[in-house]
């Protein structure tokens, strides 16, 4: 089978192909000319026209072309209808509809940018909806992340927020430990990203967390192990005060000589001086 579309793909016109001979046709080929060529070349190749109006292959609706060739040719691989979302979300640019379609426009995009030749970017094209289908298929749960907190609130999770017990949850215990271990590293811990990693509702951590955290909500606990910290580096002269500050992730000086003082009573600077007399 012989297929024709407009020049210059990026989205539905490189997905589209991809399902076809994956899927459809194993030899089909495929044309791209300017948009005014198509409907008379598709008649002079005997190609059938795809992702343009008016034809029988292009949009409907909400959904594109490739969502038409998933339903018109029967296709039923559960996978297909993962990644159907994200090149819909990428190619009417509704993002909003999978966390992967702002990404696989950018790359689509860029690619496109990059390589001139049609035949040659659907080529590479090819490759990224191979390895986008291998994402879906194997790896859709497995996460690659530099930030090592995500991972130990999940595996808190699942060890202990599953299967409540005890008068002191489990699972508050261990946060504690992981907030205490996290704050040197990590001071832009946020409720909301907690009850995510957690998959726990924010409003119930919210009002469930200061039972466990010394009667303190979330944003006072969190500031409680800044100021601790602080207190820890002003008895090292080799740091500034604005350098503290930026270490406990303060806004700026003048925040953090506020919040020091209403926990300690002075001002870190009268702090220090208190220390040099010790």
């Amino acid at each position: 089978m012989k297929w024709i579309t407009r020049e210059r793909p990026k989205i539905d016109r490189i997905a589209c192909p991809w399902l076809i001979k994956r899927f459809v046709d194993q030899e089909a080929k495929f044309f791209y000319v300017p948009f005014e060529e198509v409907i008379p070349k598709s008649k002079e190749l005997g190609a059938i026209p795809f992702d343009l109006p008016e034809v029988e292959y292009t949009h409907y609706g909400d959904e594109c072309t490739f969502d038409y060739i998933i339903k018109k040719h029967k296709l039923d691989d559960p996978v297909l209808k993962v990644m159907a979302v994200i090149v819909r979300g990428a190619d009417t640019d509704r993002h909003d509809l999978a966390s992967q379609s702002s990404g696989l426009w950018a790359i689509s995009a860029g690619l496109s940018h990059n390589v001139k030749d049609d035949h040659v970017l659907l080529e590479k094209g090819m490759m990224i909806y191979d390895a986008l289908y291998s994402w879906a298929k194997h790896l859709q749960h497995v996460k690659h992340t530099q930030n090592p907190i995500e991972n130990l609130l999940l595996d808190v999770y699942k060890k202990f927020l599953k299967h409540k017990s005890g008068k002191i949850p489990e699972w508050a215990k261990e946060l504690k430990e992981i907030i205490q271990d996290q704050i040197d590293t990590n001071l832009s811990l946020s409720l909301k990203e907690l009850s995510e990693s957690l998959n726990v509702h924010p409003s119930y951590l919210s009002r469930e967390f200061s039972k466990y955290f010394d009667d303190l909500s979330f944003g006072d606990y969190i500031r409680k192990l800044r100021i601790e910290k602080a207190i820890v580096l002003l008895h090292d002269p080799k740091h500034t005060l604005s350098e503290i500050a930026y270490l406990t992730g303060f806004s700026d000086q003048s925040h953090f000589n506020r919040i020091f003082k209403k926990n300690t009573g002075m001002n870190p600077s009268e702090f220090r001086k208190s220390l040099d007399k010790k």
